[in-house]
């Protein structure tokens, strides 16, 4: 499946972990935003790891798509949809 994690944490150190850890996962296609194709035992991991490291004071969301909302998905500027498959090791 297809997923979109957004965040917006003001502490720089952990800012900087959970990115660390969402590189493990997926792709930053924004400073705060990812794109990652998990199946539900990665999804599984990324959420304990990250429920770790996130508290009340932060917002982190992690969005679904659908096969179909994906092909919906409209890009203006520069990028483009994260579209490999990569094997990540964690």
């Amino acid at each position: 499946m297809f997923y979109v994690v957004s965040y917006d944490i003001k502490d720089d150190m952990k800012r900087i972990k959970v990115a660390k850890i969402l590189l493990d996962f997926g792709t930053r296609v924004q400073r705060s935003v990812f794109e990652c194709r998990l199946d539900e035992k990665l999804l599984d991991r990324l959420i304990r790891r990250l429920e770790r490291i996130i508290t009340d004071e932060d917002s982190l969301r992690i969005y679904s798509l659908c096969a179909r909302c994906e092909g919906t998905i409209k890009i203006m500027g520069k990028g483009e949809i994260t579209k490999d498959e990569e094997i990540y090791i964690l």
